[in-house]
């Protein structure tokens, strides 16, 4: 199975920022593109972000202009940034691994991390 890793989830206030992170072995994230899913209470597991290894990025329109995907090599992790964030931001967010097909992303396996948890709120 995978290695991941999610970290830097908490609670914002609505507008606020918050940088995730996810690690992964160094094998796998010179091979497979990343994403970032989420998923919300009483909803499906949703992409949010994916970068392809040369860096192309792709974001759902709900998040474009607010959020940033990137990765560093050196440290094997791939980030999401997000800034401006709303209420319906509030979710478990995950990463994956798999291949890029125009903009769709193919999930490498059904295996998923914990996750970490992100709550936007007054």
């Amino acid at each position: 199975q995978v290695r991941l890793e999610e970290s830097g989830g908490g609670w914002v206030e609505p507008g606020g920022s918050l940088r995730l992170s996810c690690a992964t072995s160094k094998t796998i994230f010179r091979i497979y593109a990343m994403g970032w899913y989420r998923q919300a209470p009483g909803k499906q597991r949703e992409l949010v972000a994916h970068i392809a290894t040369d860096g192309n990025s792709y974001y759902i329109d709900a998040v474009k202009g607010r959020f940033t995907v990137s990765k560093d090599n050196a440290e094997n992790t791939m980030y999401l940034q997000m800034t401006s964030l709303k209420p319906e931001a509030t979710a478990v967010y995950y990463c994956n691994v798999g291949l890029i097909v125009n903009t769709a992303f193919i999930l490498h396996d059904d295996h998923w991390g914990q996750g970490t948890q992100v709550t936007v709120s007054s």
